[in-house]
């Protein structure tokens, strides 16, 4: 007969071990969801200026407002004490992510967003799914249940146009680039730091790189006859300046979310819950432009929610 004490020991063990797996699975989904709230609002900001700023100057502009605030943590933090080889990371997410969000600014600017939002979240899914799945990481079949149901969530939340006008080749080609880049900035970022602190320092990192990219090219595009000001000069520009802080400052939390997501928890669960974006987005054209929801649209963000609830579970 094995004694009591034996036997209360192991059941603490256990329970302990299932409270911290859960725990585990549970800071992964609010950090993956809070990832997709600023990533919601963020693209929506930065899709209404690209329809009144050239799309290089609102990606310009928003992340050297990111990059002064990101300046300021690193040097309250202490966060260069932790520069290493994995800066290279944020460097290389640095250089891919302007290219990215040009694309994708560009493509909101020009086609409807309920349709640019949703086609753009599958990159983010499939490269850092990818990523996870190659590394090892085996999700359970509740997970994937959870995944497939977000998934088609997020496509239908967006309000894909099954009749009617199709969506301009030009806009689709650039949602398409655009996705891929943001998945390869995600599996980048997440890669750049073990620690907040370091995070603080790759996001920093990541900025700088945005801003010489980004302005490079900004640079390049005023040489050859585009003006990068608006039409109303400096004081829209200034206008606008509120704005375009809380896009690139959005921006740089939901990065850091997404990697507290991933490094607290599956790759693979974290990819997904950040990619359910678009159905803020979607709420967000609701809420502030009055664009109607259809039928379709609540049934995408019902599922969306299904699926988050499945992946939260940690099944």
């Amino acid at each position: 007969m094995i004694p009591q004490c034996i036997l209360l020991h192991y059941g603490v063990v256990y329970f302990s071990v299932r409270f911290t797996v859960l725990r585990g699975f549970t800071m992964t989904a609010v950090f993956a969801l809070a990832t997709s709230l600023l990533w919601g609002l963020a693209d929506f900001g930065g899709g209404l200026l690209a329809r009144r700023l050239q799309a290089l100057t609102v990606v310009v502009v928003s992340q050297a407002l990111a990059a002064v605030v990101l300046g300021a943590i690193v040097l309250a933090t202490g966060g260069w004490r932790e520069a290493g080889p994995q800066l290279w990371f944020a460097v290389g997410a640095g250089v891919v992510g302007p290219a990215a969000m040009l694309c994708f600014y560009r493509a909101l600017a020009l086609g409807p967003m309920g349709v640019v939002s949703p086609l753009a979240s599958f990159g983010t899914v499939l490269v850092p799914l990818g990523v996870g799945i190659l590394a090892g990481e085996r999700p359970g079949l509740l997970q994937i249940t959870g995944m497939l149901v977000a998934v088609v969530g997020v496509v239908l939340a967006g309000g894909p146009r099954i009749s009617g006008a199709s969506v301009a080749r030009r806009t689709i080609v650039l949602t398409v680039i655009s996705a891929l880049g943001f998945g390869a900035v995600m599996a980048l970022i997440s890669e750049a730091s073990t620690t907040v602190t370091g995070l603080f320092l790759a996001l920093f990192v990541q900025r700088l790189c945005n801003v010489a990219v980004g302005g490079a090219a900004l640079y390049a595009s005023v040489r050859r006859g585009t003006p990068a000001l608006p039409d109303g000069g400096l004081p829209a520009l200034r206008d606008a300046l509120p704005a375009l802080a809380f896009v690139g400052i959005a921006d740089v939390a939901a990065n850091g979310t997404y990697a507290l997501a991933a490094q607290s928890g599956p790759v693979t669960m974290a990819a997904v819950l950040a990619s359910l974006y678009p159905v803020v987005t979607t709420l967000a054209a609701l809420g502030i432009l009055k664009e109607r929801l259809r039928a379709i649209q609540t049934a995408g963000a019902s599922l969306a929610l299904v699926g988050s609830a499945l992946l939260a579970s940690g099944g």
